[in-house]
């Protein structure tokens, strides 16, 4: 592993710690990394959405949840968090995220944006089942092998590390929501880049 992505690795899960440290401390909410725990991530990122507060104003605690969102795909998934290049940078509005074993990658902090600014059309648990839960033959537990490209949510575009990114997409009959595109491959979201920039918190990274 080279140093900027072991950098990224132990920075972002130390981060996932200390969030679900101090958020337990306050409450019960089970954040215990589980792919149900993302059901959590959701409600609470509704309650947000409900409390009338502006993006800005919840921005930290939206950025713990994201943190928190790519920490289980790292633990139940294999993904690894990743510095992103310039590019990358450029096409996310995001200096970090996870790549999955098969090389995609995924940026879980513009997701749970996108959960506060769209609601229920895009959920964190659903994105993970969509990432994660269909099993290449002769891997079990490990997703499909995509093409190169695939495309996620709005602002969580999934590419092959290294290559270039695909246009609109999503799966015919997804619960996420979007465009359609090619038939049978797993995607999620409109896969735009409405939300490149959002979440001042990660500006901090």
């Amino acid at each position: 592993m080279d140093g900027t992505r072991l950098s990224a690795d132990l920075r972002m899960r130390r981060h996932a710690a200390e969030f679900v440290r101090d958020v337990t401390a306050r409450s019960r909410l089970p954040l215990d990394y589980s792919v149900e725990s993302l059901r959590v991530v959701d409600f609470i990122v509704d309650g947000l959405r409900k409390s009338g507060r502006d993006r800005t104003a919840v921005g930290h605690v939206l950025f713990g949840l994201g943190v928190y969102a790519g920490e289980v795909l790292v633990r139940r998934a294999g993904a690894v968090w990743v510095e992103f290049d310039e590019e990358q940078r450029e096409l996310f509005g995001r200096p970090v995220g996870v790549r999955m074993p098969d090389g995609r990658l995924w940026n879980p902090l513009g997701k749970v944006v996108k959960r506060f600014e769209a609601g229920e059309r895009e959920s964190l648990r659903t994105f993970y089942l969509q990432l994660h839960g269909r099993a290449r033959p002769g891997l079990p537990g490990l997703p499909a092998q995509p093409g190169p490209t695939e495309t996620g949510g709005t602002g969580e575009t999934v590419v092959r590390a290294g290559r270039g990114t695909g246009g609109t997409g999503d799966r015919a009959g997804r619960e996420a929501g979007g465009t359609s595109a090619r038939a049978g491959r797993r995607t999620g979201g409109t896969g735009d880049r409405a939300s490149r920039g959002t979440g001042a918190a990660s500006d901090g990274l």
